[in-house]
């Protein structure tokens, strides 16, 4: 296996074009680390790192922007303004026709969807910097600022998160991948150095056998997540044979892939946002002098504490909810079904049209099923772990979400990389 690993990586060496985008590659991520570690002035780190270590929304903030916002970088905010502008577009291709007259141009549609994500992650990364000012204010982590200061804290973090799109759009362009993808993977790597550190120098007699424990237990979930992200089911697709004067084209055989996690992480995502917001908020409004308002804030706290069996529920049932949701977004049966019948194919022994779409939708709920309860218990495996193993899950906050964008773009990163040294190997009969 090892000697595997160190043959392709010799041969994406050897490969020219391999190679530059290869340096490239490490010339902005390099960048990028570096940037993250210029804080804003009037912060205290240590308190904000406390802090962090105690919401798990802030930790979900700080995951995506590759641990600046931890730091109060001048990218604290990451990629996360242009991540919710992406979804916002491909929700909203799904009632305003425009749009989705835009997704089906190809790839000069998607160049004008991916210039408006652009112009929205400005205003967004404006309000999510307001809203991060207000949260340290309320925990007396920064001064109340002058207006002027103010402004001018936004709009240097507004800044910074454009700083961070334009280097993982330039990764995109000239280097392997999914530039926006591989920065948030190397932000998650970067913090594991640190945490290992902690863990083995505070580590006790008694902690060794739960490492051992933990460690296989991250190593099944890496192997189930590279299973299921990797499981597919292959339709077979028969076009009809084309006549062209009097010669006879022969009917060709296709395959379209049915993925058993098609939505990805984004369930996760849209799930961890609208349960850990309650229990937030209502942290911050205990401390308010209106009794009523604060037993309330107490209640809901209790109920969205993030050991409780109710948030664990709840949690688990808002991803399975918004997998079926997402996957019904991003695959449209209907609109299959009417290119498919366009183009002439049709799958066999299902007649085209309607009948294929009922088809397509209700295999893929099928496979979607046990997607959408895997991504759950992903979810919520980080509170299991941290509940097993108390002093192992409160230093190495490596969840299944981070685990599985990990797996998820290191194997794109590596099929990108194969892709292109097999172009290479073509190219060499070509010429």
């Amino acid at each position: 296996m090892v000697e595997k690993i160190v043959n392709f990586l010799r041969n994406a060496w050897s490969t020219p074009d391999l190679r530059k985008k290869l340096i490239f590659t490490f010339i902005i991520i390099t960048i990028y680390r570096l940037v993250a570690h210029v804080p804003l002035p009037g912060v205290n780190l240590s308190a904000l790192r406390t802090l962090f270590e105690q919401s798990q929304f802030l930790g979900l903030l700080n995951m995506f922007s590759g641990g600046a916002l931890a730091n109060f970088s001048i990218i604290a905010l990451g990629l996360n303004p242009y991540i919710n502008a992406s979804i916002i577009f491909q929700l909203a291709g799904m009632v305003i026709p425009k749009l989705e007259e835009l997704q089906k141009e190809g790839e000069q549609g998607q160049r004008k969807i991916n210039q408006w994500t652009r112009i929205l992650s400005v205003p967004l990364a404006a309000v999510q910097s307001l809203s991060v000012y207000f949260i340290l204010r309320q925990s007396h982590i920064i001064d109340s600022l002058t207006p002027l200061s103010l402004l001018a804290m936004i709009a240097t973090l507004t800044a910074g998160s454009i700083l961070a799109v334009w280097l993982g759009e330039l990764l995109t362009e000239y280097g392997i991948g999914n530039g926006i993808s591989i920065l948030i993977s190397v932000g998650i790597i970067s913090g594991l150095p640190t945490q290992i550190t902690q863990l083995l120098s505070t580590r006790t007699s008694e902690d060794t056998f739960n490492l051992i424990v933990f460690l296989v237990l991250a190593i099944v979930t890496i192997v189930a997540i590279v299973i299921v992200n990797e499981g597919r089911r292959q339709i077979p697709v028969q076009y009809a044979r084309r006549v062209h004067g009097a010669k006879q084209g022969i009917s060709q055989m296709t395959y379209l892939p049915l993925r058993v996690n098609q939505a990805g992480v984004i369930p996760i995502i849209f799930a961890v946002s609208l349960v850990l917001i309650p229990g937030t908020v209502a942290n911050f409004l205990q401390g308010i002098d209106n009794a009523q308002v604060a037993d309330i804030a107490r209640a809901m706290a209790n109920f969205f504490n993030q050991t409780s069996f109710t948030y664990m529920a709840t949690y688990f049932v808002l991803v399975v909810a918004f997998t079926f949701f997402y996957t019904a977004v991003t695959f449209n049966p209907d609109r299959i079904a009417e290119n498919l019948q366009q183009q002439g194919g049709f799958i066999p022994g299902v007649r085209p049209g309607k009948a294929t779409s009922e088809y397509l939708n209700r295999l893929l709920t099928r496979i979607t099923v046990p997607g959408a309860l895997f991504l759950g218990v992903i979810a919520i495996l980080p509170i299991l772990v941290r509940m097993a193993f108390p002093t192992i899950g409160s230093i190495v906050t490596l969840g299944g979400t981070s685990l599985l964008i990990l797996v998820s773009v290191t194997v794109e990163t590596l099929r990108t990389m194969e892709s292109m040294m097999v172009m290479r190997g073509y190219d060499k009969f070509i010429s």
